[in-house]
Formats: C-alpha cells, structure tokens, sequence
C-alpha cells in the first residue's frame, strides 16, 4: 500500500467520486467519515446527464441508470386537480448519450460508489472524526479520532473537505460561509403507497401553501419518496428545532390528489439553507459538496455540483502529484467553480421563493400562472432543449478559466466538449475513459499537427467530419485539445493548431510526455 497521497473527510457522493477518481488516476488517498455507516436516508435524488457522463467514464455510468428510474414525465397538481403533464421523454436526444434526468435515491448511491471503492482497494474508515489539521512543511499534518481509541496522525500533500454543511475541515480553515436559511421546515419519507400517482412519473402539488413532490424510485410502482412542507410544526426539539412526526404532516393535500399512504419506511425532517463559501482553496486543503456551497433543492443540482467539483479538482491534483503540473493549476479548481455555485444559488433561491412564498398572490401564480405557462413551454423545442442543457449540467462552462484558450466554430475553450455520434453505436465520448489529455480533429488532420501529437504522447483522435459535427458546433479540421474531464482547454482552428497548441502548453506548464 502506498502512503496516502490526500484525505479525503467525508463520504457522501461528493467524496466518494473523489477518490474514486483520484484512485483510477493512480493517486494513493485516505478517506474517513464521522458516521457509523453510509446514509441510510437521503434528500438527494435526482442524477442529471453531466455526472452520467462523467460516470462513463469511469465505467459507473451503465450500474446506476440499471439500478435508477428515468423521469420520463412530470405532473402538476393544483388544488387536487391535474393541471400540467409534461412529457421528458428523451428530452436531451442529441446533446448526450443520457438524454434524460435519472432518479437514484443518494443511500442507494452512495453504496454503489462504496463498493466500487473496495474493488479498487479504497475502504471508508469509520467511523473517524478530523480532530484538526496543520500545515507543516509543504505537507499536511491530519489529527483523527475514532470512538474509544487515541488520536492518530496522518501526514498528506492535500486535504480535501468533503464533510457537508457543518463542515470541520471549512470550520478549520476560517472560511466564512455566507447566506441564509428557509424559514421553512421540510420533511422527506420513504412510503409504499397507491393511487395516480404511483405510476412511475413525477408529481409536484400545489394545495394553498402546501407543497410536496412525489419521486418514483422503483420499477414496481409500490414505492415512492415524498418531499413536501412541514406548515405550523410543533416546538419541542432539541436545539430550538420543532419534534415533527410522520403524523404531524397534513394529510390533506395528500387526499386531494388521491394519494393513499400504506406504510411509512422512514421519515425525517431538515432545512434548507443557501450559502457559498468564501473561498474554496486555503493553500494545501479544499473544499468541495455541501461544504463549499448549499442551496435550496429546486432542479436536483446539489448532489450533481459537489459531483462535479470532485471530477474538476481530482484529475488537477493528479497532474500535480505526477508532475505533469505546478501547483498553480490549482488554483483553477476555485477560478471554475466558485462561479458556478454563486450562479446556481441566486437561480434555485428564485425558483424557491416561487415554490414557497405564502399568501394569496403567491399561491395564484403557482395554480393559474405556472402550470400552463410549463405546459406552453414544453411545446416548444427550442425551450424543451434549453430546459434540458440548463437542468443536466451541460451548458456548465469555464470560459473564464485560466485553463481555458480559443474558439473554433461555435465551441470556446471552457465549453463541455460536445457529444457527437458516430456509426456502430460509437461516439466521440469514449476516448475520455483514459482520463487523461487529447486532442480531437473533426475531419482531416494535417501532418503538422499529427507530428506536434506524437511528439508530446498526446494522444491525436481523428473524427470523420459529418452533419452532426456541424450540428454540435464543431468547426471542421480545428484542434480541440480536451482535458481530463471532457471539457476543451484549447480550441484553434485549421491552420493555427499546431503553433496554438505549442504555446498553451507551455504558458500553462503542462507536461504530457
């Protein structure tokens, strides 16, 4: 066994990516949790296209949309009455090899990620509480407890804080984390139930200043996941927190669309809060997930945004580790990210105030404002494939990265590379299993560029030019030099290819021989 490379604190999704990347790039990593075990309750649900395709990459994509649910439509309720039915269908034909919104229950999730973890011989310790840490020369000093035994140490290059919300790794560090919390107070359940809507598609309900969604999570239709609003909870909790039972939910808006409970396997309540890290880099030690950003469930964005800032910052500290990188291309990692969540956290707190408000404007919007203005939009293909880019993470970019250089067609440095399909059930995502640097041509390649390649061990990937490269954007013969997570640092077109390429490396001081 190799000695640890980075610690990982925590293992939900977020941590569990990570050092199943780093581990697949040969990266040698520690991860602990302070809980007994995995979740055995989860909030979050949805996996959007974007990790999909990060999944296959590591060969975990076909194992979770096998174990999931695709959401193949949505129901809005208003007052007990169907108001909307939006039809998904494979609502992103084109744009991604997973066309679709997938629901997968996070306890489920997490448990896939762990055994996949086991096989490459990377265990959870737990459970196991960061004491503290400090920065001595060059390297991280981790203090750890478990329950019932002495400290330990465990020296590290890098630190990763994957460790949610109250985060000790962020705590450590004196990061503040500013925003709020909804002063509501949700519930979410696992109940085997019956009625119109067990039938393997979303319902969102709408009842005066009740709410609830209900997820499928089952190919049977015998279960399903409730999220909803706890109205007027009772006092008694532990911490200023209310005591909610199931029985303290109202029923009612359950009865008014004809949803009979059976049986409740479990139930629980929590807050919803919207913040951002003031940074997500201190020297040696990051931070990534609920650690660095939280906001308000709206989309199924939480989950899939600590997931990709786990593939972002894992293939940086890999080129790091092996030398093919200074330590500056670090920090990218908070250059890209940060952004990004402010963005998601200002959207999904406006969508939440629509979900949420109180009072009589309020709720007529949310009845006779926002089913047929969803049911209009959907008719539209122009709205339907901007839905679809905006909810699954594709149209996420780094154009103002510093690893980000060019433009070719209608593609930038920063942008996802585009999927684009081939014949025989072949596409120009499969060269990404190799995590690792190439180059992609779509159409002919010139000698020049070719020799450029082989010179530096990047790997050349030569596409035939088709209508679906132009459909995508691409530019015909340009060099699109892809990173390790499948998003363009360089794009040049024909002609200036070789000699852009020449200069990104080196302005960025990335060796890939």
């Amino acid at each position: 066994m190799k000695e640890p490379q980075v610690l990982i604190v925590g293992a939900g999704p977020t941590g569990l990516v990570l050092a199943l990347w780093l581990t697949r790039l040969g990266v040698a990593v520690r991860i602990v949790d302070r809980a007994t075990g995995p979740g055995q309750t989860s909030r979050a649900l949805a996996v959007q296209a974007r990790t999909l395709e990060f999944y296959s990459q590591v060969g975990l994509a076909e194992a979770v949309v096998a174990d999931g649910v695709r959401a193949v439509a949505a129901n809005l309720w208003a007052r007990g009455k169907k108001e909307a039915h939006l039809q998904f269908g494979e609502l992103g034909k084109g744009l991604s090899p997973f066309p679709y919104a997938l629901v997968y229950p996070q306890d489920r999730h997490e448990r896939l990620l762990v055994e996949r973890l086991e096989r490459l011989g990377v265990r959870v310790e737990r459970p196991v509480e960061l004491a503290g840490f400090a920065t001595d020369g060059g390297r991280i000093r981790a203090k750890l407890q478990a329950p019932g035994a002495a400290a330990s140490e465990c020296e590290v290059d890098y630190l990763a804080g994957c460790d949610g919300a109250r985060s000790a790794v962020r705590e450590g560090l004196h990061i503040g984390f500013p925003g709020g919390t909804y002063a509501h107070l949700f519930y979410v359940a696992d109940v085997e139930a019956s009625g119109p809507q067990m039938n393997g598609e979303l319902h969102v309900a709408f009842d005066g200043d009740d709410f609830m969604i209900a997820f499928p999570i089952d190919a049977e239709h015998k279960r399903t996941r409730l999220v909803g609003t706890v109205r007027g909870a009772p006092g008694g909790g532990s911490g200023g927190e209310p005591k909610v039972e199931w029985s303290d939910v109202s029923p009612s808006i359950m009865r008014h669309i004809g949803l009979t409970i059976g049986n409740v396997n479990w139930f629980s309540t929590y807050r919803v809060h919207h913040r951002v890290a003031s940074a997500f880099r201190a020297g040696r030690v990051f931070l990534l997930g609920d650690s660095a950003h939280i906001h308000s469930p709206v989309g199924g964005q939480g989950m899939n945004t600590g997931i990709g800032d786990a593939v972002n910052l894992a293939w940086k500290l890999a080129a790091v580790l092996k030398a093919e990188a200074t330590d500056t291309i670090l920090d990218s990692y908070e250059k890209e990210r940060i952004p990004f969540a402010q963005r998601l956290v200002h959207t999904t707190d406006r969508a939440f105030e629509i979900v949420t408000r109180q009072g009589p404007l309020a709720d007529r919007v949310r009845v006779d404002v926002v089913p047929p203005l969803m049911s209009a939009l959907f008719r539209s293909g122009l709205a339907r494939r901007f839905f679809f880019q905006t909810i699954s993470q594709i149209r996420v970019n780094y154009r103002g990265s510093p690893l980000s250089d060019g433009a070719a067609g209608r593609v930038r440095g920063g942008d996802r590379l585009p999927w684009v399909p081939f014949e025989r059930h072949r596409d120009n995502f499969e060269p990404l299993a190799s995590l690792a640097w190439q180059a992609h041509v779509y159409g002919e390649p010139d000698g020049e560029l070719r020799k450029a390649c082989e010179t530096r061990h990047l790997p050349l990937h030569a596409w035939p030019w088709s209508d679906a490269c132009s459909r995508a954007g691409l530019a015909r013969g340009a060099l699109y030099l892809v990173r390790p997570d499948g998003y363009v640092g360089l794009a040049a077109p024909e002609g200036t290819a070789t000699e852009r390429l020449a200069r990104y490396l080196a302005s960025r001081a990335l060796r890939l021989a």
